[in-house]
């Protein structure tokens, strides 16, 4: 039987819960979110018409301090979505070592129905609702899927509007705002980062990679950005659009340039076009799903040629799909450490918004690899230790984290 989102999630804690003989009573503490809040969401259109949708904040494990996580808005975004992105991020925060919980939000909404103005003011009735439970220590939201700094901007704003100007409300801002320089590469980049720290560990050289990566949104495009100027061959990358592919590799900055105008990849010039079948299975070394989530199943898991898996996407591949890549050797470097930058160049913000000092993009980009690259050598050093895969290896040392800090706290 599929598993739900949230059951995929507690199935990879459950795997790695049992390799360090975790209690039986601190699971369901930690298998379960501390609060979720459903609030219905009206908003006016520019047609004046009456939109009701709904949103959703969930508020997963804060032993480690604040909750942190980010708001989407896709039509998929439902409460055990939100739920089980809000869990991973509980492991994830732990596993990089940042002070921070785990909480995710959604609004079921398809963005691309909306005009700007009808946007903002989605934005600022969904803030409206959530306000009370967030908070510089409390709860900090971010971009994630379909929102950005504009759109942080927006609740930053309504947030303030009740509670006093506090950009460290949210994170992810536009740099006037109090956003921080090299925010918006930090995911992408901390993917990177990580895929160079495994591949100085097996003695690979990243630039001779072929490279594939589902999604072109800002994770992938920044990520294929980097990767390209190391040197690595980007031989296909897609969007809603479809796949993109050269032999060659791509033109990446090309790519990005006609991303960038708003037009679709399949429409950029002198590519083949694959379908996204076609681009999970195209030969490669390294596939990088950074799109959504559940892309990687039992049904073609057995279609993927890579080596190496890095999952810049939450929760991409299921737990059917992940034993199957496992049985013929692909490695797979797990969401809760691959994807990580993101909340690490969110913790610098934060940090960067209380202390009112702006850090140099330099000092930040530093910053993010020597905690991405630490977080691999404590996975990898965890893995070869219990001899056990990446993904269990990172959950053990998150769980392990969260499980002592809520002893000290006496949660339990």
């Amino acid at each position: 039987m599929p598993h739900s989102a949230h059951e995929a999630v507690n199935t990879y804690f459950t795997e790695a819960a049992r390799i360090i003989d975790l209690h039986e009573e601190l699971y369901p503490v930690l298998t379960t979110p501390y609060r979720e809040l459903a609030v219905q969401v009206p908003v006016r259109l520019d047609d004046g018409s009456l939109l009701v949708t709904r949103g959703y904040r969930v508020q997963h494990n804060g032993a480690r301090g604040p909750y942190k996580g980010g708001i989407r808005y896709h039509p998929d975004a439902g409460l055990d979505e939100v739920r089980a992105l809000a869990s991973l991020m509980t492991w994830k925060t732990a596993l990089v070592n940042v002070p921070f919980g785990g909480a995710k939000g959604g609004v079921e909404i398809d963005p691309k129905m909306l005009s700007k103005a009808e946007m903002q003011r989605l934005t600022r009735r969904f803030t409206g609702a959530i306000h009370h439970i967030l908070g510089i220590y409390r709860d900090i939201p971010a971009p994630d899927v379909n929102t950005n700094a504009q759109v942080m901007a927006w609740m930053m704003d309504a947030y303030s509007s009740v509670h006093g100007y506090t950009p460290a409300a949210v994170t992810g801002k536009p740099l006037d705002l109090g956003g921080a320089p090299g925010r918006e590469a930090a995911t992408g980049r901390g993917c990177v980062y990580v895929l160079g720290a495994h591949c100085r560990q097996e003695g690979i050289d990243l630039s001779s990679q072929r490279v594939v990566v589902q999604g072109f949104g800002n994770v992938g495009s920044w990520l294929s950005h980097e990767l390209h100027a190391l040197g690595a061959k980007v031989v296909a990358v897609s969007d809603v659009s479809g796949g993109v592919f050269s032999e060659h590799g791509l033109d990446i900055p090309a790519l990005r340039s006609h991303a960038d105008e708003g037009q679709p990849l399949v429409d950029a010039p002198g590519v083949e076009i694959l379908t996204n079948d076609e681009l999970l299975a195209t030969r490669c070394d390294v596939l990088v799903p950074a799109a959504l989530g559940e892309v990687i199943t039992e049904d073609n898991a057995e279609a993927v040629q890579a080596s190496i898996v890095l999952e810049a996407a939450n929760h991409p591949v299921t737990p059917h799909g992940d034993k199957l890549l496992g049985d013929r050797g692909v490695v797979v470097i797990p969401d809760i450490l691959a994807n990580a930058g993101g909340v690490a160049g969110s913790y610098f913000e934060w940090t960067q918004n209380i202390q009112q000092f702006t850090w140099k993009e330099e000092r930040f980009n530093q910053e993010l690899e020597d905690l991405m690259t630490t977080a691999y050598a404590a996975t990898r050093a965890a893995a070869d230790s219990y001899g056990c895969t990446l993904r269990r290896a990172a959950f053990a040392l998150g769980i392990e984290r969260v499980a002592a800090a809520a002893r000290l706290r006496g949660y339990v």
